[in-house]
């Protein structure tokens, strides 16, 4: 444990009281420092998870009601780190759930192996993952001030960089702190912020264009679930969907769709967001299966943004650190951001641990570094995969079938890759498990096709793949069902 000159535990203030800002906070204070968290959002998630569901409002996060997925890569980091904050999600309903499960019964695969049990996860809706990870951090010591927004920070006097000592409230208190943590989400003021105070403007690279969610939660009566997708994410002709068990008989499903789309943003009439969802076999009986508990729930804003806090190899300021989607996003239709931002605050744990807090600008390079080579990969990988997803379906908007042969092509080998191992990955139990632990969170791409004999089973399984691998409409039949013209 670091301490002061005068023997006190370093204070580390965080900001946003999300699940990767509480990540952080039980991972710091589980190094001996003081930590205070610190969220607009006035109010609390109640005593249970049922009020947490009905009751609780977070108006500064817009996707807290939207599905969200703890990957089997995010709930190894929580087994390994934070035990007592899993068991506070089971002791709110969160679920048991194994991203194979289904896949496991189709001839291909040939059942389940030993070491499968590392897709293993929980089950549960945003606001109750969040209530747990709140919960954890009460109990280990952590300072949760709620209704606490950030008017700005607090900086040394004099410095050629700026380096942050503490926030000031929208109240005009002052909260002095050894070390900030970012944490706000993709739409943190973190970095006007700091040129309020002089730094040199973090540079953010932003896609102009992105995706569009249409949401919907369902819960059975008796508490049963639908029969499990072999794998919850399909893309298809002009739109994705995803299927995502949650706690207490309830799961989400959700349709994306490019914002360019406009005949898509039909999907926000109930009635015909479930017609659209009745069309494919993947999604149909969970659609159908119980009783729908929201409307339809619309989220925009999932462009992939990235922040560089280092310019010219200086950092902006020492005595910030961003984390999650503060510091870069990733597309919220394959569900990594949980996961990825649970591994960030991960890294910062480790980085804090190495470096310390006495070198300010080593703290901030060490940590840019380590970011951008363990993260950077990942997230650069996704936000390309959006841009020739979008022009995939741009394609499919000017209404060029793929029945007459002609189909989005591109001469980026990850995509193709891609598209080949989305047609492979149910046809062999190695190609399965590969892509699972890529889907999952738990290797990266290089690392899980570089086993003996799974490239040659993808090429030899998935070349050639044209189209899509699941069934679903065309663009025509969408439309025709849509009612649009």
């Amino acid at each position: 444990m670091r301490t002061t000159e005068n023997g006190r535990p370093m204070h580390v203030v965080v900001l946003g009281g999300g699940p990767i800002g509480t990540t952080a906070a039980l991972l710091l204070a589980g190094e001996g420092h003081r930590v205070t968290l610190l969220d607009k959002d006035s109010g609390g998630p109640g005593s249970d998870a049922e009020q947490a569901w009905d009751q609780w409002r977070r108006p500064g996060v817009n996707q807290f009601r939207h599905p969200h997925l703890l990957l089997p890569g995010g709930y190894q980091v929580l087994s390994r780190e934070l035990p007592d904050a899993l068991a506070e999600l089971r002791a709110l309903g969160a679920r048991p759930h194994n991203m194979l499960d289904a896949a496991f019964d189709l001839a291909a695969i040939g059942g389940r192996k030993p070491g499968d049990e590392r897709f293993d996860t929980l089950a549960a809706r945003r606001p109750i993952i969040e209530q747990g990870l709140g919960n954890a951090a009460v109990r280990a010591g952590v300072s949760v001030r709620r209704d606490t927004a950030i008017a700005g920070f607090l900086t040394e006097a004099v410095a050629a960089i700026p380096h942050i000592t503490g926030v000031r409230t929208a109240q005009g208190e002052e909260i002095h702190a050894d070390l900030v943590i970012d944490a706000m989400g993709r739409n943190s003021p973190a970095s006007k912020m700091l040129t309020d105070v002089g730094a040199v403007t973090p540079v953010l690279d932003k896609h102009e264009t992105g995706f569009l969610a249409y949401s919907r939660y369902f819960r059975s009566a008796d508490g049963s679930y639908p029969a499990q997708a072999a794998w919850p994410l399909e893309h298809h002709d002009s739109l994705g969907l995803t299927t995502v068990p949650g706690d207490a008989g309830t799961w989400a499903l959700a349709l994306f769709v490019s914002v360019k789309d406009r005949a898509m943003r039909a999907l926000s009439d109930p009635e015909v967001w479930q017609r659209v969802a009745a069309l494919y076999p993947g999604m149909a009986h969970w659609a159908s299966h119980g009783e729908p508990i929201t409307g339809v729930l619309a989220m925009s804003g999932m462009e992939a943004r990235h922040r560089s806090f280092v310019v010219d190899g200086k950092p902006v300021a020492t005595g910030l650190l961003s984390i999650g989607d503060a510091w870069a996003t990733t597309n919220p239709t394959f569900g990594f951001g949980l996961t990825m931002g649970m591994s960030h605050s991960l890294l910062l744990r480790d980085v804090v641990r190495e470096v310390g807090f006495d070198d300010r600008e080593k703290l901030a390079l060490r940590f840019d570094e380590i970011t951008n080579s363990i993260l950077g990969p990942a997230q650069q990988a996704s936000a390309s995969w959006d841009l020739h997803r979008l022009a995939q379906i741009d394609l499919e908007i000017e209404a060029i079938p793929y029945q007459n042969g002609v189909t989005y092509r591109t001469e980026d080998p990850d995509w193709n890759l891609r598209q080949v191992v989305e047609a492979a990955k149910l046809r062999d139990p190695d190609v399965l498990r590969a892509f699972g632990d890529i889907g999952s969170g738990l290797s990266s791409p290089e690392e899980a096709l570089a086993r003996p004999g799974v490239l040659d089973r993808i090429s030899e399984l998935g070349g050639g793949a044209m189209g899509y691998p699941q069934p679903g409409p065309s663009r025509a039949e969408l439309l025709a069902v849509i009612g649009a013209k």
